[in-house]
């Protein structure tokens, strides 16, 4: 039979309570040498009195204040300032209003004399200041001159209206003048001329007697003697046989009379209707006589408008 082993199998264990200088063991080391070996882990989060962990945590603590010292030194800073300026203002003011009192009045003057060297002065000739003031072709005028040159474009256009119808006055005379035939005498005109050189007596009871000689005369536009008269015909020969003379137009025997009150017309004076329309002979009463319209004749009337004046000759 084969036996297997080794030498150290054979030999008898070691005391192990003494050792090579037969040293007596503690407690502990024979407990560490009898026993397998233990990894012991040292607790981290237990702070050691002294040790690593405490320095960590002064550390910390000394940062924590020194950043809190820091907060309050960057916060108090603006605070300081603030103060400060408001401080240096509050002594300055006094002195800058003082000074400004003081040099109020000098810096007026200055700016005065500043406003007096700066300015611009010019002077007007009396030929600019009498010129008439003109700005793209429109000039200043005044109200008189405005009056004055609408009164004369008043009579040009009343002088053009009348000529106008004496126009048209002649173009009917020459249509009727079949209707003249049984009338051989003298033209208004000519009656007028001869009257006038015989110097005969007018006077207004005289114009309406003659004018009644004529009532019944028919009505003829353009007409102007005993065979036929329109309204400014018949007030044109009755008048002319007391030397007036007179345009076959009411428009121009109203320019050629001159114009009164109503309260002061007595019958002989001329009715003008303020349209230029119609004229007759002022007969008192608020009557007129007169050449009315075709197929009428003279006769005497009650006036049927307010729209007129009178007009008296020979004055």
């Amino acid at each position: 039979m084969t036996q297997t082993g080794t030498a150290a199998d054979g030999q008898t264990p070691a005391n192990p309570t003494n050792t090579a200088n037969d040293a007596p063991l503690t407690r502990r080391a024979a407990r560490q040498i009898g026993a397998p070996a233990r990894r012991i882990t040292p607790v981290r989060d237990a702070p050691l009195p002294g040790g690593r962990r405490a320095t960590q945590a002064a550390r910390a603590a000394e940062a924590a204040k020194a950043s809190s010292s820091a907060r309050k030194r960057r916060f108090l800073a603006p605070v300081v300032l603030t103060v400060a300026v408001g401080m240096f203002g509050t002594v300055a003011v006094a002195p800058a209003v003082a000074a400004t009192q003081q040099g109020g009045t000098s810096a007026a003057d200055a700016q005065r004399q500043v406003r007096a060297t700066q300015a611009q002065q010019f002077s007007v000739s009396d030929a600019v200041a009498l010129a008439g003031t003109s700005r793209d072709g429109f000039g200043a005028t005044s109200q008189s001159t405005l009056d004055a040159e609408a009164a004369q474009k008043a009579a040009a256009e009343q002088a053009a209206a009348a000529q106008a119808q004496a126009a048209a006055t002649q173009a009917a005379r020459a249509q009727t003048a079949k209707q003249y035939s049984s009338y051989s005498g003298p033209s208004a005109n000519e009656i007028a001329t001869t009257a006038a050189a015989a110097n005969t007596p007018f006077s207004l009871p005289a114009v309406v007697a003659t004018a009644k000689q004529y009532i019944g005369t028919p009505y003829v536009f353009g007409g102007a003697d005993p065979s036929g008269f329109d309204c400014s015909g018949y007030i044109m020969y009755v008048y002319a046989q007391y030397g007036i003379s007179l345009a076959h137009s009411v428009p121009l025997q109203d320019a050629a009379g001159t114009t009164i009150p109503e309260s002061q017309a007595q019958p002989g004076d001329v009715v003008i209707f303020n349209d230029g329309s119609h004229d007759g002979f002022y007969m008192g009463n608020g009557m007129i006589m007169d050449a009315p319209k075709p197929g009428g004749s003279v006769s005497i009337r009650p006036i049927w408008t307010s729209n007129y004046h009178i007009v008296r000759f020979g004055i």
